[in-house]
């Protein structure tokens, strides 16, 4: 992300090479290994005759967190409009997550029926020629054996007949997190702060709360940045992590553990590191086996996500062995594969490189951007539409007027303003550091922004929180 605001960003001042000298340093590894790849072409199924749609746009997952009850609407769609009156039910169904454990080799449990209530007891129409039925809404009531780290599911079924005889079926991946303290402000916007931890520490973060609110300003923590490499040696891509990124994820318990338990999300960013690979690409298996990898260092160090960036890599042409060539297809494709892997975690982009735009013939056959991508993060103060490169992602999956607080690029109070009043899912910061020699004015009157135009509220600083780089 450095790189690219060098070189995107600072070109016109007429200071490109010179950054790019100063600042053209490479990741070192510790290797995870991949099998070999597979170069066999990417297909995706076509949409079924009958699926169900949650309320945030999702037709095969979405996650519900919740603190006190959980609510959760779900629809019948049908892919044309119905030739007569159709009804049916939607219902709490084992059997979907049996078939899902064992088709994806997983064992999520499901979360106690007793719990779960179905407005109308699940009964659906759909009107003869509409395409829609009305919302069943699922309430959730807490389950008192959660810790609050463990996910559940509540597998959906529908009854609705279609003309093949056809059902779709929905896993609603299920937090409660009433044991758990939350960052959530009350219009539900969020601050993401992506943090270059070869610089700073992370726990940083928790110095920043709102005075009316008491709520943290940041909601999410990006660890910038792990990479995708290629072993000369076994031939193999690896997921990599330099020293920096290592020693958080071994102190866990020192530099992540203290955010996730005031209610923050600790994401994993994944980036190029100078060489052939790249998050734009990896064949189909290839992509499938990295999203193993990157889920196994999720569930091992109890992160929440991964954000990527296509940034860093050196693609060749022609196009080597065990790759395919660099497209925004084939960035969308390891996204989808990723939240194929692990649907509990969130999926980020950031909106530039191949992973900018996911739509028209650079999406997946059959499945828009919006399935699979849960947050696209603006590039440096952009803010305009991504209906076009993320088809079917929801507005409160924008983050829009990022800032670039190592560099003072921060967004105005105007654009501010029109993150809260758009629907909009809230902004990025990214580089903060306390330490920096303009932090006293420059970063802090950009966190106070935030919280008078974003909340309508005041930013408290709890200077006994500000740490420096212990490693």
């Amino acid at each position: 992300m450095k790189l690219k605001s060098i070189q995107h960003k600072l070109a016109f001042y007429g200071l490109q090479l010179l950054l790019v000298l100063t600042l053209f340093s490479a990741c070192k590894e510790d290797v995870i290994r991949l099998n070999p790849l597979n170069e066999s072409d990417y297909q995706v199924d076509g949409a079924p005759s009958v699926s169900l749609l949650g309320e945030d746009g999702k037709t095969q997952t979405s996650i519900l967190e919740f603190r006190t009850l959980g609510s959760y609407d779900v629809s019948v769609q049908l892919n044309k409009p119905a030739n007569q009156n159709i009804a049916g039910s939607i219902t709490y169904d084992e059997n979907v997550l049996k078939e899902y454990n064992e088709k994806h080799g997983t064992s999520y449990q499901a979360y106690p029926k007793d719990l779960v209530t179905f407005s109308g007891e699940g009964k659906v129409e759909i009107k003869q020629n509409e395409k829609m039925s009305s919302a069943v809404a699922i309430e959730v009531k807490p389950n008192p054996a959660s810790s609050g780290s463990e996910t559940y599911v509540i597998p959906l079924n529908s009854t609705v007949p279609s003309e093949n005889s056809t059902f779709d079926t929905f896993m609603l991946f299920v937090k409660d997190m009433t044991k758990i303290p939350s960052t959530d402000k009350p219009n539900g916007l969020k601050v993401i702060s992506c943090m270059e931890v070869n610089d700073t520490n992370p726990l940083n973060n928790l110095a920043f709360t709102l005075k009316n609110s008491g709520k943290l300003l940041v909601d999410e923590v990006i660890l910038f940045s792990s990479n995708i490499n290629y072993n000369e040696t076994t031939g193999k891509v690896v997921l990599t992590h330099n020293p920096n990124v290592t020693h958080l994820l071994q102190n866990k318990d020192k530099y992540l553990k203290p955010l996730k338990d005031r209610g923050m999300k600790v994401i994993l960013s994944v980036l190029g590191n100078h060489d052939r690979s790249g998050v734009a690409n990896l064949s189909e298996q290839a992509a499938k086996e990295f999203a193993q990898e990157l889920k196994a260092t999720c569930l091992a160090y109890d992160l929440d996500g991964v954000f990527f960036d296509d940034e860093y890599s050196a693609y060749q042409y022609p196009v080597p062995p065990g790759f395919v060539s660099p497209s925004n297809q084939a960035a969308a494709r390891l996204v989808y594969e990723t939240k194929q892997a692990m649907p509990d975690k969130k999926t980020m982009v950031y909106v530039y490189g191949r992973t900018n735009y996911f739509g028209g013939s650079s999406a997946l056959p059959g499945i828009p951007a919006g399935q699979y991508v849960d947050y696209a993060l603006h590039d440096y103060l952009q803010s305009y539409s991504l209906t076009n490169n993320y088809p079917e992602l929801e507005r409160s999956g924008w983050f829009l007027s990022s800032g670039e607080y190592a560099r003072n690029y921060y967004p105005s109070p105007t654009a501010l303003r029109n993150i809260k009043t758009g629907g909009y899912g809230g902004t990025m910061i990214f580089s903060l550091d306390p330490n920096r020699s303009n932090y006293s004015f420059f970063q802090l009157s950009a966190l106070r922004n935030i919280a008078v135009y974003m909340y309508d509220d005041e930013l408290v600083v709890d200077n006994s929180k500000i740490y420096k780089k212990d490693w």
